[in-house]
């Protein structure tokens, strides 16, 4: 099911520890229209950058959500969120400096620069976090810093 002229709901799903622990992550209906949300956002995104925008991390199931060490909290077990990564435009830290600047004009909830283990992408929320100060930050090694922090 084509989401967007871009994305789609396979693309939105997949997961390969799904496949290899042999998980459903099929979405809720009501976790479907939040995925319709995200794709309009990713296609705003990608509109701004120039380039192919591509999710590593999607809509996550909860059995899925658990197998990858994600929060229960997580944005992902509800549809709004993916992991992209754009390397037609640069890397994961200039995507989030160039998205920073942004996100109430393109509708992003939340932007996360996160690089964790020799590993970096960029998390794009639907949700606005409740505090503020939580909508543009880098997670890292070192923790939780406000704004987007090169490593």
């Amino acid at each position: 099911m084509q989401l967007t002229p871009h994305f789609s709901l396979a693309e939105l799903t997949a997961s390969s520890t799904a496949r290899r622990l042999g998980l459903d992550n099929t979405p809720s209906p009501q976790a479907t229209v939040q995925l319709q949300h995200l794709a309009e956002l990713l296609e705003r995104v990608r509109a701004h950058l120039g380039a192919p925008v591509i999710v590593t991390s999607g809509y996550r199931s909860q059995a899925v959500n658990r197998a990858v060490g994600g929060v229960a909290t997580s944005d992902h077990v509800q549809g709004r969120a993916a992991d992209v990564v754009a390397p037609g435009y640069g890397t994961p830290l200039q995507i989030a400096r160039g998205l920073a600047p942004l996100v109430g004009a393109l509708g992003i909830g939340q932007l996360i620069y996160e690089h964790v283990g020799g590993k970096a992408w960029v998390h794009l929320s639907t949700r606005v976090p409740d505090r503020p100060v939580n909508r543009v930050i880098t997670i890292s090694n070192a923790g939780t810093q406000l704004g987007i922090q090169a490593a």
